[in-house]
């Protein structure tokens, strides 16, 4: 049978967790500092084990505790969407949503939106994280992704849109094309100086080339001249005329507007990776959360250029 003995310290011992001191948590929470000492130690006798390791200098969570914060956290914040869900009449959407980007597009392209939309609800508490590898929105408990490329099929767990894929395209320096010449052809690109981008544990992503039947795309892995692990950094090395590079539209087209860029072999353009939005279906109907994918919905694009669209 639940008792509600359970819940009594949680809201103590996460503050103080989270805080990482006695007296932080007492201010917080209005209390003295042996009012919150005593009602961690309740906590401890009951659960029989100690949460929290305490030096003079230092307070940290003991393995333990760590094991008990999380679960803490986790029935809050339920608790938390609970009471949201409850007061779903109410139009303005609020408090913690977690949201992970790619680096470069995310950066460049959809954190300016999430600023634009919390500019609009001030009570909305975002949390952004960056991050080019393959994030699990369910395991990591991240409640909105927005990713490019990914699995083949999508997790029932997962609800997706898909809003484009990338346009890449091979582009260099007026510099560097004025000191090594134009490529006339694909098979030239092997006498120049190629950029890439490495992605985790060294290795290189491969360049896309058209396929022999028409749909088909070919992935080739080039030998870089200089390799970065940002996609911004190569744009940098070829504006700095290092070689030539593949990047997508969204990355490098105002550089191709601007000429400080200049595109090479356009009949060898073609779609690279799918690019989609991604959320957890157990929180999509969350207002907070419901109303920022309808919003990015609207206006994600596979070029970085905001669209004019309606949410069905």
């Amino acid at each position: 049978m639940f008792s509600s003995e359970r819940l009594k310290g949680i809201d103590v011992f996460v503050i103080v967790a989270d805080l990482g001191s006695f007296t932080a948590a007492a201010e917080r929470l209005n209390l003295s500092n042996s009012a919150v000492s005593k009602s961690i130690g309740r906590l401890e006798n009951r659960l029989g084990t100690r949460l929290f390791n305490r030096t003079t200098r230092r307070l940290s969570l003991t393995d333990a505790g760590l094991t008990f914060y999380q679960t803490c956290t986790a029935v809050l914040s339920d608790l938390e969407e609970v009471e949201q869900v409850l007061h779903s009449e109410q139009d303005e959407p609020q408090g913690k949503v977690r949201i992970d980007l790619p680096a470069a597009y995310g950066r460049l392209h959809v954190l300016p939106l999430i600023l634009d939309f919390v500019k609009q609800h001030p009570r909305l508490m975002p949390h952004i994280s960056f991050a080019d590898r393959f994030v699990d929105p369910v395991h990591e408990e991240i409640d909105i992704v927005v990713r490019i490329g990914g699995p083949d099929a999508w997790a029932s767990s997962v609800g997706h849109r898909y809003f484009g894929s990338q346009r890449l395209v091979f582009c260099a320096s007026p510099e560097y094309l004025a000191q090594f010449g134009i490529p006339a052809f694909e098979h030239d690109l092997e006498a120049h100086r190629c950029l890439g981008y490495s992605m985790h544990a060294g290795t290189i992503s491969p360049w896309y080339f058209k396929g022999r039947q028409s749909g088909d795309m070919e992935r080739r892995i080039m030998h870089p001249h200089v390799a970065v692990g940002d996609g911004e950094g190569v744009v940098m090395a070829a504006l700095a005329g290092l070689g030539i590079t593949q990047l997508p539209t969204w990355l490098v087209q105002r550089h191709l507007d601007s000429g400080a860029l200049v595109e090479v072999l356009p009949d060898l353009a073609t779609e690279g990776m799918p690019m989609n939005l991604v959320w957890r279906r157990n929180r999509e109907n969350l207002p907070k959360v419901r109303a920022l994918l309808d919003y990015l919905t609207a206006r994600l694009t596979p070029t970085g250029s905001t669209r004019s669209a309606t949410v069905d």
